[in-house]
């Protein structure tokens, strides 16, 4: 359930401690493109970039790509064989939002963020501090970023630096000036991202019924690029379930419904308002960053929201537009009574097209919502307008 694809420039993050990544190669893993003189200069960062030039004859994006390994090289197995199909678990009268919107849609229930959603989430602005969720990536400080396993790591490469001068491998400028540029390899979901509408489905259709043939070769009925062009802002609000349940982070498989929400918001002195976009801090990423990679891999199953119907009930009556959380897939990775995997990507977001954006780095907001002791602000994302793209790299902004 990946997209890959290649992005330019270096992206920044949150920060932590864990054991230290092996730092990158100083020469470039690609080719650089060839330079003859300063006028025109091909490889200058005003010059289009030739796809050609980032060819490389193993691809950076191989499991057996030497700068690239795999935190975990096969996706995740249930315990047991699901005992049912996804279809036969959500029902035939699964709740829905198809058509809602009317036929075209493709932000699903985004539509609910209308003007007076984000003049609401403006008012929550009180202090006026900052913080940003997206998680690192190719940080130094971790043995490697957080994927879904079977997703590949990043593979950032340098293009043009001041080394590239200094090696005599690039001619020197008319006028003496430098730069630095780089290119970076990656699914597009291997990092804090937005899912596309068009990301999961089952019997053939996506949300709002477009026929599952659309995604071939490129999701050309909801992609990320429509939830990029439109944006996502309102009134957010943090439900800390790790701060609740007194523990740091959740446990492996560790499950919970809106019940649970609903008690720890109470805990917290907030009360979840209809439309709100709901952030969830289980601490997983946290933990991610305490223990080896094959320790957090090895028969791998995230805590998190678990299926029922009074849950996804619950979410259509809520209108809610947007799920937020810290965890690599936003839910538990296998339902425990039938060991489906991941059904709430089809209830919520192929069903009622509620956004999901997952891995995101929320214990800095859950410490300074706890210091202010409010826990509501404004939230504000959008992700990057990649056509056709299953899903985007985003660094959502909150502001309290």
């Amino acid at each position: 359930m990946s997209n890959e694809s290649t992005l330019s420039d270096g992206v920044a993050g949150a920060a932590g401690t864990a054991a230290r990544r092996p730092p990158p190669s100083v020469s470039p893993s690609w080719p650089i493109p060839p330079t003859a003189t300063d006028s025109p200069d091909p490889s200058h960062p005003s010059s289009p970039l030739d796809p050609a030039d980032l060819s490389h004859p193993s691809d950076p994006l191989d499991p057996a790509h030497p700068s690239n390994p795999l935190d975990s090289a096969a996706p995740p197995h249930p315990p047991n064989p699901p005992t049912m199909s996804i279809a036969a678990l959500l029902g035939p009268d699964a709740p829905s939002n198809w058509g809602r919107w009317g036929p075209e849609d493709e932000v699903g229930s985004l539509n609910y963020l209308t003007s007076d959603q984000v003049l609401k989430g403006l008012a929550e602005v009180v202090s006026g501090q900052v913080r940003t969720l997206q998680i690192p990536i190719g940080a130094d400080d971790v043995e490697a970023d957080p994927v879904y396993p079977g997703r590949a790591q990043a593979v950032r490469t340098a293009l043009r630096d001041e080394g590239f001068w200094r090696r005599g491998e690039v001619p020197e400028t008319a006028d003496g000036h430098h730069w630095a540029d780089d290119a970076i390899a990656m699914p597009l979901q291997g990092t804090t991202q937005y899912d596309a509408l068009g990301h999961v489905w089952y019997d053939g259709r996506l949300w709002n019924g477009y026929d599952a043939m659309t995604t071939d070769g490129r999701l050309r009925k909801c992609s990320v690029a429509a939830i990029a062009e439109r944006g996502v802002v309102g009134r957010g609000v943090l439900i800390d379930l790790a701060r609740s349940r007194g523990k740091p982070w959740l446990e492996r498989g560790e499950v919970f419904d809106h019940r649970d929400l609903l008690e720890a918001a109470a805990r917290q002195g907030l009360e979840i308002e209809r439309r709100d976009i709901l952030l969830i801090r289980t601490g997983w990423l946290e933990y991610y960053r305490t223990v080896p990679n094959q320790v957090f891999y090895d028969d791998f199953l995230e805590p998190g929201l678990t299926y029922s119907r009074a849950l996804v009930e619950w979410f259509q009556d809520m209108e809610i537009p947007n799920l937020v959380t810290d965890t690599i897939a936003v839910e538990t990775t296998f339902e425990p009574a039938t060991g489906v995997q991941l059904p709430l990507h089809s209830a919520l977001m192929r069903n009622l097209g509620v956004a999901l954006t997952e891995m995101c780095w929320l214990k800095d907001l859950a410490e300074l919502c706890q210091a202010q002791g409010r826990w509501s602000f404004l939230y504000l994302a959008a992700p990057l307008k990649v056509v056709g793209a299953s899903g985007s790299p985003v660094n959502p902004v909150v502001v309290l």
